[in-house]
């Protein structure tokens, strides 16, 4: 049976930070437009702030959905969602308002340090999650699965570029600065970072 919960602690929290994936989700407000789900991975790029908050380090390799979205005004939506493959069944969703904090924020100053094992030049905007309802479901039907490693061509293939070749890679790239449905995303050029 589900339960809710008031906050991201104890074995919430232990949870989240246990498995190696996890999946977001958004919308634009339009009923007509794309909703989007991404796998998000690469184990140090999800940190819990506070009870109520979490964060993801968002990379380049693709396009800017979510950055869209939550963009939108009057927007914000976003899920998060956890499975254990691994140990007692579980799904974990954490429902809230989120906002992109860009490269030339104040905030990206506070916040970076929170990915300091995986920043690098195509880390282009940081993920702010504000929880506002916290949920489990049984996840009886979520198969087992075997963790083996992380894959590490995202980071190496990255890691080859400098800021100036990650800024004109997000130039050239489709759906970056402008979403599916035509919505500003990931802000052109690329801003310089100001940490």
């Amino acid at each position: 049976m589900g339960q809710r919960y008031e906050r991201i602690e104890g074995r919430i929290l232990d949870f989240i930070e246990r498995q190696p994936v996890f999946f977001t989700a958004t919308a634009p407000l339009s009923g007509d437009g794309h909703i989007n789900l991404s796998p998000k991975g690469r184990s140090g790029t999800l940190v819990v702030i506070d009870e109520l908050t979490l964060a993801y380090l968002d990379f380049g390799g693709s396009g800017a959905e979510t950055i869209a979205h939550l963009r939108e005004e009057g927007n914000g939506r976003i899920t998060l969602m956890w499975c254990a493959f691994t140990g007692p069944p579980k799904v974990l969703r954490v429902h809230g308002s989120g906002e992109a904090v860009f490269r030339d924020d104040p905030r990206w100053a506070e916040f970076i340090p929170h990915f300091k094992e995986v920043d690098g030049p195509s880390a282009r905007a940081i993920i702010v999650i504000h929880a506002q309802r916290i949920s489990d479901a049984c996840g009886f039907a979520v198969p087992f699965m075997e963790y083996q490693e992380e894959r590490t061509q995202h980071a190496e293939h990255f890691g080859r570029k400098s800021d100036e070749e990650f800024a004109a890679y997000c130039e050239k790239k489709d759906h970056v600065g402008v979403s599916l449905d035509g919505l500003p995303a990931l802000p052109l050029p690329l801003p310089a970072r100001t940490d």
